[in-house]
Order: structure tokens, then C-alpha cells, then sequence
């Protein structure tokens, strides 16, 4: 806190309810208290049930904006981690203005989570489009809770009654939608290919519900070249890493929408793995449904990167790379059309 500041200086005393629901506040790491205080210029006192603030009044303020958003996490059930929490002090002290709730968008699920809470002002926009409209795209990079928000809402519609079954799809790149060489029934067959999909529904649905739902064809888990001549009715379908489904499948996945459904599609446009002849259906759709109503896309970025803030960077890092990369590629380009130009010129005036 800088000397000038001295008789500017506020005190201000913030009470909890008993020492543990203030020591979670803080993820019970004192560190975090450090990063308050840097972040904000002011000086905390932890002791038991209550913090003393000192310092200049407009950062006491946000500050007690930023420990009443992480009490309603707690409020709904959720737990604080450190993602949480430094995401929201992240966004207090970089914004002059208030933060986005973190805690307005909850997902109900039955399993062992119960609540999820979106982590970023992305997620929160991906989790009312979901609610909005029929069908969602979510695009960006890995780590920003594309495929397991989508999931979590599936779950929660399942839950509620509002959907009858959950749809679960995914192109097969790697082995050419071609499963035929692969031992087992159709399920072992996929399964390499859905783990990412299994993996988020384990967090929500326990294995012998999801076992029973499966059984039941209640929750179906099926590559995208076995969804062609299917009408999903009453259903939440699912296509994700749909960077990998060509313009044919796109269309025909889009085209099994049936009355009472909704589709969510997740890809990411940096990560295509389609031989080189093939364009992804994912960009084409873009352009092509974009000023349709009840179709939103949302656009993920390196600030809803919910995984170690490593990865945030290091996708940062790769998107410069392929800013100069695109450059370099351009002004190498224009050369040779300058020098076939001032060639052809040198040889119509020899």
C-alpha cells in the first residue's frame, strides 16, 4: 500500500458465520490472502469468524463483492477451489465494474457432484444458451468445459423430465469411422473413441445407473456414421469433437433433430485431424447457420481455460505462433506474385 494513500486509508470488519465457512473462503491457503492484498492494494486480517480490511474504500468494496460471490458458491452447495478463486479475483481486479455471478447458473445433477457451477463469464453464456435454445455450438480450445457442461446439462434435463434420452456421438477419425477390425460389440468398439464423453458422466450418474441407462437405450453412446436415417425425438444429443465430422455428417447430424430435442456441438477448429482433401464441417457450418434464431454459437478462449493456468498460456503461446506463422506464409506469398510480376514485366520489355 503506497505512503500517499495513508489518510485515505478505510477500515472495515467482514463477520462469517464460524471460522471454517471464512477459512474456505480463502480455500484455507493464507497464500491466497497475499493475492488479495496484491491484487487489490489493501491490507487483510484473518482472525477466526471475521477479516479486517485496510484500505481505500472502492477496494474494500470489491473485495467484499468478491467474498459475497464465493459465500453464494458455498450457499448452493458448491466447494471452492483454487480455479474458483482465482478466476473471480482475476476478474475483480482487472474490471471496473462489478464481476458476472459465477453462481446465478447452476447445473443440478444426481451423482456424486450434485451442483456444478460455471467457472467463467464463457461458460456462464454457454450454459444460457443451452438453456435457450435448441441447438448450441460451443468452440474453442481444450479445458474451457465444452463437453462437460453440455454433459452436465444433459444430465439435469434427463433428471428433470424435460428430455427422454441422451444421444452421445462422436466422428471416429482415427480408425476411419471403420470399427469392424476392433473386438467386442459395438459399445467396446466406440468406447476408445467416447472416454472424454464416459469420463464427465462418471463425475454425475454412478456406473450401475449409467450401466442400467445403457441397457435401457436411455443413454446411447453411438459414432456419428451410425446416426444417418435416425429421427431423435425427445432427446439431448450430444456431437462432440466436431472438428472431425465433414460437411456430409455435419448436415446429416443436424438433420436428426426431431421434435422436443436439442443438440449441443463441441469442437475445436485448431485441432482438425481430417485428412488434408477433407474440410471440416464445424467451420463451413459457421457461415451457414449463423443468423438463425434459435441456433447460438458461443466462442471459448484462453480466459475459460478452467485446467492449470499452464494451459492457458501455452494455448496463448500457440495462437501467436499461428498469427506470425499465417504472416510469414502471406508475405511469402505476396513476394512471389511480386517477382512473377516483375519478371513478366522484364520480359515484355526485353
Amino acid at each position: 500500500m503506497g505512503k500517499g494513500d495513508i489518510n485515505n486509508m478505510s477500515k472495515s470488519r467482514l463477520q462469517f458465520e464460524n471460522g471454517r465457512t471464512a477459512r474456505s473462503l480463502f480455500c484455507n491457503d493464507e497464500n491466497n490472502l497475499e493475492l488479495i492484498e496484491n491484487a487489490f492494494d489493501i491490507k487483510i486480517t484473518a482472525r477466526d469468524n471475521f477479516f479486517v480490511l485496510k484500505g481505500r474504500q472502492e477496494n474494500i468494496e470489491k473485495i467484499k463483492i468478491f467474498f459475497s460471490e464465493l459465500k453464494k458458491l458455498l450457499a448452493k452447495g458448491a466447494q471452492i477451489h483454487q480455479t474458483e478463486f482465482t478466476y473471480l479475483l482475476e476478474e475483480l481486479s482487472s474490471r471496473a465494474e462489478q464481476s458476472a455471478s459465477l453462481s446465478d447458473e447452476k447445473i443440478e445433477v444426481p451423482g456424486r457432484k450434485k451442483i456444478i457451477i460455471p467457472k467463467t463469464e464463457g461458460q456462464i453464456r454457454y450454459i444460457q444458451a443451452i438453456r435457450s435454445k435448441t441447438a448450441v455450438f460451443g468452440i474453442g480450445p481444450a479445458g474451457t468445459g465444452k463437453t462437460y457442461l453440455a454433459m452436465a446439462m444433459a444430465v439435469s434435463h434427463l433428471k428433470s423430465g424435460i428430455i427422454r434420452r441422451i444421444i452421445l456421438t462422436r466422428p471416429a477419425v482415427e480408425a476411419g469411422e471403420s470399427l469392424g477390425f476392433l473386438p467386442g460389440d459395438l459399445y467396446d468398439k466406440i468406447l476408445p473413441y467416447l472416454r472424454p464423453l464416459y469420463d464427465a458422466l462418471h463425475d454425475m450418474i454412478t456406473e450401475e445407473t449409467l450401466k442400467r441407462y445403457r441397457d435401457r437405450g436411455i443413454i446411447e453412446i453411438v459414432p456419428l456414421a451410425y446416426m444417418r436415417g435416425r429421427t431423435l425425438n425427445d432427446a439431448f444429443i450430444i456431437l462432440d469433437e466436431a472438428q472431425n465430422a465433414t460437411i456430409e455428417q455435419m448436415r446429416m447430424f443436424l438433420t436428426r433433430l426431431g421434435f422436443r430435442s436439442k443438440a449441443v456441438v463441441t469442437g475445436d477448429i485448431t485441432q482438425i485431424d481430417l485428412p488434408s482433401f477433407r474440410r471440416s464441417g464445424l467451420v463451413q457450418v459457421q457461415s451457414i447457420l449463423k443468423k438463425i434464431d434459435d441456433i447460438e454459437f458461443i466462442y471459448f478462449n484462453e480466459k475459460d481455460v478452467v485446467r492449470h493456468e499452464l494451459v492457458s498460456k501455452i494455448i496463448k503461446a500457440y495462437e501467436k505462433y499461428d498469427e506470425l506463422k499465417n504472416n510469414h506464409e502471406k508475405n511469402t506469398d505476396q513476394k512471389k506474385i511480386n517477382k512473377k510480376s516483375a519478371d513478366k514485366h522484364a520480359q515484355e520489355k526485353n
